[in-house]
């Protein structure tokens, strides 16, 4: 597997390049071949679990240098719309990930190398590969790089309206709007945190925010990122 291409759009060559390669090997590619040749291949899903934490702590760590005037909603806010599926998923497209991706035939012949959540699960798989061999300098060199435009442009406002995108989706599919139910909070009164569900048909989530409307809008991004997995 030649991955010198790939190394050169991460910016980052591998002491060891078998986590490359187990970066960019999807579930389904690892059972085909054991199927075929009856051995073990690993699989991309527990890189996955540490790249998503690496991810999300490295553009947390930024948006706090950036925004340090923020409250936590507001960066809460700003986080989940950087590291949402499709924020992923186009960073995978960016440098060509998708032609990389070691993919069984059948996932190949339904578009698998265009999936964003098969993309979004690879880019993050490829980030822990990067931790692991290079530490969180090289993760983070390489995530300040591909997410800086969207983190310097990253406001409280800009962020996407989560509620109404959860509407439209659940609309789309037929389904009736959710409803936000206030679960509990904690603190302080003059330093409470607000835990909301997003419930609807088939599926509930949970947010938590210093106020009610950044719970339910963390609530609804979750709901989203929930749907697109059961879409994938």
């Amino acid at each position: 597997m030649n991955l010198s291409t790939l190394e050169n759009a991460l910016g980052h060559t591998f002491r060891s390049p078998e986590l490359l390669e187990r970066a960019l090997t999807h579930r389904s590619w690892a059972n085909e071949q054991a199927a075929k040749d009856g051995e073990k291949v690993e699989e991309n899903e527990t890189l996955e679990f540490v790249g998503d934490s690496v991810v999300g702590l490295v553009v947390a760590e930024e948006l706090y240098r950036r925004n340090p005037d923020a409250s936590e909603g507001g960066l809460s806010l700003m986080k989940h719309s950087l590291v949402r599926t499709e924020a992923l998923a186009a960073a995978a497209e960016k440098i060509d990930l998708g032609d990389h991706v070691r993919l069984s035939s059948g996932e190949e012949k339904i578009g698998g190398r265009k999936n964003p959540a098969i993309l979004a699960d690879t880019f993050e798989a490829v980030v822990a590969a990067i931790f692991l061999d290079g530490g969180y300098a090289a993760a983070r060199a390489f995530l300040t790089r591909e997410f800086g435009e969207l983190i310097r442009s990253a406001t409280p406002q800009s962020s996407l309206d989560y509620k109404t995108l959860l509407q439209e989706t659940l609309q789309a599919n037929k389904m009736a709007a959710p409803a936000y139910h206030l679960v509990r909070t904690e603190g302080q009164p003059h330093d409470r945190t607000f835990y909301v569900e997003a419930v609807w048909e088939g599926g509930k989530t949970e947010g938590n925010g210093r106020s009610i409307k950044a719970a339910e809008m963390i609530a609804a991004s979750k709901a989203l990122e929930l749907l697109n997995e059961k879409r994938s």
